[in-house]
């Protein structure tokens, strides 16, 4: 668990089912946990318990159940994620720009799967946390996710998940949170921004 910008929390955990590591994170000042599995150090870290659960898609509901189970959590995904659900993972819907609790706006991504979300987060000199089209290993560049995850036609995909992250760009941000890889701290809209138009 590392305290990447103020209040703000990531961690990494191998997903039981898929065998790579993930991202999940926290953000102590709204009370959200975001694409959860169970830090290593528990769940008795979370000193202040949290209130909410947002999913970036429907994929990512990882072990939400047990921080609903532990805290009370409302698990959120957008309205177009839910019919993946089980009848006991109470999942309530929201809609591309909603704005959620702790002022998080989800914004359409779409492209790769039609409930791919990106949450804007006005803090820390704005912020966005994305979901599965786009990666970074280490402290390397933006690069998409690989082919065999896009579908029938990958090309198809990147030119709509760059078409939906250049309008990320019209939004103040320095700071880029992805459910696979590592955070980019300060920078993130440049390095954004050389992605989509390289």
């Amino acid at each position: 668990m590392k305290e990447v910008l103020p209040g703000i929390y990531h961690w990494t955990v191998t997903h039981p089912r898929i065998k790579i590591s993930v991202s999940s994170y926290y953000l102590a000042h709204a009370g959200v946990v975001i694409d959860p599995l169970i830090p290593g150090e528990g769940l008795d870290w979370f000193r202040e318990p949290p209130k909410h659960v947002f999913l970036t898609n429907r994929h990512h509901y990882r072990h939400s159940g047990r921080f609903a189970e532990k805290f009370g959590c409302t698990v959120w995904c957008v309205e177009s994620g839910l019919y993946e659900f089980k009848r006991d993972e109470q999942v309530r819907a929201f809609r591309f720009g909603d704005t959620l609790p702790g002022d998080v706006v989800a914004v359409e991504i779409g492209a790769i799967c039609p409930d791919e979300t990106a949450f804007y987060i006005p803090t820390a000199g704005g912020l966005f946390v994305v979901a599965d089209g786009v990666i970074r290993e280490d402290d390397g560049p933006l690069v998409f996710v690989p082919d065999k995850y896009m579908g029938d036609d990958p090309e198809i995909v990147k030119t709509g998940l760059k078409r939906s992250y250049r309008r990320l760009l019209e939004r103040d941000f320095d700071h880029l949170l992805l459910a696979h890889g590592w955070p980019w701290i300060g920078g993130a809209k440049k390095a954004l921004r050389q992605f989509v138009e390289a």
